[in-house]
């Protein structure tokens, strides 16, 4: 870690105002921002490392926990609510035997919610890595996390 974190720096003069840009080059290198990660970038920038935790966890786009190499996010919009999301958020919580906030002990799937994503007209809707499903229903979650993940083994008991 030491050696990528160092790879990171080299592209910073080590200036407090280049701590954002430095979170979002951790996260991206690691897929979250470790705590060892903080401590040497308050080390780099020369200031409290309160002050980049404060950041990190001031900012929805940073995660302190890794995330599952499936990453989920249910769209919780007006539309999307309106049109059944809190029963596609429940339905994932039990096939995938986690809670929103959380991730698969095989690191498989991390399951989260988002304000919008912007696809409205299509709601409800659900994001997985880079891939949008809209017009969700909870009979097609299994199959399409079987899709994504090539090995999930289907629908938890009703």
């Amino acid at each position: 870690m030491k050696e990528r974190l160092q790879e990171i720096f080299s592209h910073y003069k080590g200036k407090e105002n280049e701590l954002i840009p430095i979170l979002q080059e951790v996260q991206s290198e690691f897929g979250y921002i470790p705590e060892e990660a903080m401590k040497d970038i308050a080390q780099f920038l020369h200031i409290p490392r309160g002050r980049v935790y404060s950041v990190a966890t001031f900012y929805a786009q940073f995660r302190l926990k890794p995330i599952g190499r499936n990453h989920i996010m249910v769209c919780r919009g007006t539309a999307c609510h309106v049109r059944g999301a809190t029963k596609i958020l429940e339905e994932l919580e039990k096939i995938l035997n986690i809670k929103e906030g959380e991730t698969t002990p095989d690191m498989e799937f991390s399951l989260e919610t988002v304000a919008c994503i912007g696809a409205c007209g299509v709601g409800p809707n659900i994001v997985i890595n880079k891939n949008t499903f809209g017009r969700m229903n909870t009979r097609i979650l299994p199959d399409i996390l079987s899709i994504c993940s090539g090995n999930f083994g289907g629908k938890a008991d009703d």
